[in-house]
Order: C-alpha cells, then structure tokens, then sequence
C-alpha cells in the first residue's frame, strides 16, 4: 500500500503544480466530443454541421433547422477515467443559433494515502479514505451569417472548473473564435482559434490539506504550488469537399491543420509553433449508413538508436442515421500507433424534427 502515497504525490504535483503559463493545459478540453469526428481522426473543423458544432466549430451551428442533442460516454485508462459530454443547440431565426453544451472528465474513488502511517511509524488502513479528481467545461456558443455570402463566424464562452479532491480546485474562464466558408459547389472551408483569450484559471488550495502532505516525501511538495495557470491559443484550419454519385452515394473528404504555439514532436515541428496534419473522409449511402476514416496525430518518434520515425493514428467508424436519430461508433488507435486517450467511442444524436 506505501507504493500509492508516491502515486498521489505525482498526480498533484502534475495537475497542480506548474509554471503560471504551462506546455500542456486543461487537456481535457482538447480530447474532442462525437464519434463521427473520432472515425475521422477530428478533421471536420470545415464540414461539421450539427449540434457537435458548438465543439468543433460553433459557425457549423447556423446549419441546424432545428433543435438537436448530442450524447457521448467514453472510459480510458482501462476504465479508470470517464469522459461524458452532453450538447444541446437550437436555431434562433434564419441568421443566427446557439448552443450549450457540458464536459466532464473524472477519476473516481481514488485512494488518499496520506494519513496511513502514523506519527509512530505504524501502518494504519482505516486512515484511508477515498477522494475523486474532475474537470468540468460548460460553454455557451453563439453563432451568426456575415453580409459575405456563405461566410458565418461563431464563438464560444467557456467556464472552466476543475476539483482534486479537497486538496484544490479552480475556476477558469475563456474565449474561442471560429469562420466557416462554403461555395457553390460544395467546398467549405473552417477556421477555429481555441483559447483566443488565453484561458485563464485560478487555483485556491486548502493549505491544512496541504500540511498533511506537504513532509510525507523529503524534498518534495514544501511550497504551496502557483496559484494561476494560462492555456495558449491552438488554431485549427480544414478544408473539405463532398461529392454525390448516382444520387445515392456520397464521398466527403477533409484535411486540417493543427497549430499549437511551442514545440513538440509533431511533424512540423519550430520554436514558433508545431503543426500536425488531419485526414478523414466520410462515405455514405442514402444518408443512411455511413463508412468513415481518417490519419492524424502524425509525430517524431524518437528511437532507440537516436533516430528519428514517423508515426501516426489511424481511425475508422460508421454511422447510422435514420429519421433524426443518429448512431455513431469510432475505433481509433489501431496497432497502437499512438498513446491516443479513447479506442471505442460511441455517440448518439437527437433531431428534435423528429417529434413533429
């Protein structure tokens, strides 16, 4: 039982501790929400067009014509964590719709260790106690056509609340910014800037929780982690195209780009910024069962012999949709190519035209 304190050492220094401006924060946002955009390896910033919009680029919202829900559960980490999103959007007249929509990702019952051993030395098992970790978003998405024909913009307001137990918590607060372009025949194109605002948090600490911890390891957790964590801005641009055959089957195709301001091992990779290519396709017959896949998450692997190789994530999924109601399943990770947090998503999709 002694190898779980340094266990619950690591995940508060990991999750609270870090500079004011920090390589990697409030992940849990970036993980994405529907299986259709999953089998798709994400790259449906251009063509996404439902309630799942308000995520992945709240102008698709202006293609609702009427209110939809979405639905999605996942666990990770062998069922460790569970990721549940839930989405609502609505048209508001014929030049603008918004949308509401709640992310949780959370470990339950995980063991606090801290009190085990006495002030005597002695190993204790009834000072165990349980204590859970959770990050919730909540964001209200509005969206709006431009004079521009077949130009719209959306935006999002996020409200960002995380919890680790009654050690910590925090509140945030963040902007993000997005366009959609569509022509005559059947190109769009999609722009989205997470975190323009650089998402702000603000961490409060319980210090007598603290105290307890603060001497369980020599040299470890002796100050009071920083109090303020800024997420930078990740900008996210597609391209996509359908094509309709015979009436019956239809053939939609994106390529995205992800931009993360710093440097990583993504393929493209400077000390400006990082920029990791997405493909998908999407193929359908009669709108009523659809085949998807698509390549992302393309990065430098570092060998053994200091070489240096290519990887990346492929996904597949299908979909069925029949009078409103949608049924999408992505698999993702295949060969495990990658340390991707998902493998088999399910997600469910509501036209409330179907009620009429």
């Amino acid at each position: 039982m002694k190898n779980y304190l340094p266990l619950l050492l690591l995940l508060l220094t990991s999750v609270v501790l870090a500079q004011t401006t920090r390589k990697y924060s409030n992940e849990f946002m970036n993980i994405g929400v529907d299986a259709k955009a999953f089998g798709m390896a994400n790259a449906v910033v251009a063509n996404t067009d439902d309630v799942n919009s308000g995520y992945w680029n709240p102008a698709g919202l202006l293609n609702l014509e009427d209110k939809q829900i979405a639905l999605l559960h996942s666990s990770y980490f062998a069922n460790i964590a569970n990721f549940d999103y839930v989405g609502f959007a609505m048209p508001l007249d014929d030049r603008s719709a918004v949308g509401l929509s709640l992310i949780r990702f959370g470990v339950d019952d995980i063991l606090d260790t801290t009190q085990l051993i006495d002030e005597q030395g002695n190993i204790n098992y009834d000072r165990i106690s349980l204590f859970s970790t959770a990050d919730y978003g909540l964001t209200f998405s509005y969206a709006r056509h431009l004079p521009v024909q077949g130009l719209k913009f959306g935006v999002n307001a996020k409200v960002i609340r995380r919890i680790i137990g009654d050690f910590a918590s925090s509140w945030g607060f963040g902007l993000d910014f997005s366009m959609q372009f569509e022509t005559d025949n059947n190109w769009k194109f999609g722009f989205m800037a997470r975190d323009v605002s650089t998402t702000f948090n603000s961490w409060s600490f319980d210090d007598d929780k603290l105290a307890t911890i603060q001497d369980a390891i020599d040299g470890q957790n002796q100050e009071v982690p920083e109090s303020t964590e800024i997420t930078i801005p990740k900008l996210q641009l597609g391209a996509s195209k359908k094509w309709v055959f015979h009436y019956d089957y239809s053939l939609l195709a994106e390529v995205d780009l992800n931009v993360r301001f710093e440097q990583n091992n993504d393929i493209f990779s400077s000390s400006f910024a990082s920029i990791n290519p997405a493909l998908g396709f999407e193929f359908g017959y009669i709108d009523l069962v659809f085949l998807r896949g698509g390549l992302g998450n393309f990065q430098n692997e570092l060998q053994i012999d200091n070489s240096e190789q290519i990887s990346f994530q492929p996904s597949f999924g299908v979909g069925f949709n029949y009078k409103g109601i949608a049924i999408d399943y992505a698999f993702t990770d295949i060969g495990d190519q990658s340390t991707a947090l998902y493998s088999n998503v399910f997600s469910v999709k509501i036209d409330f035209s179907i009620f009429r």
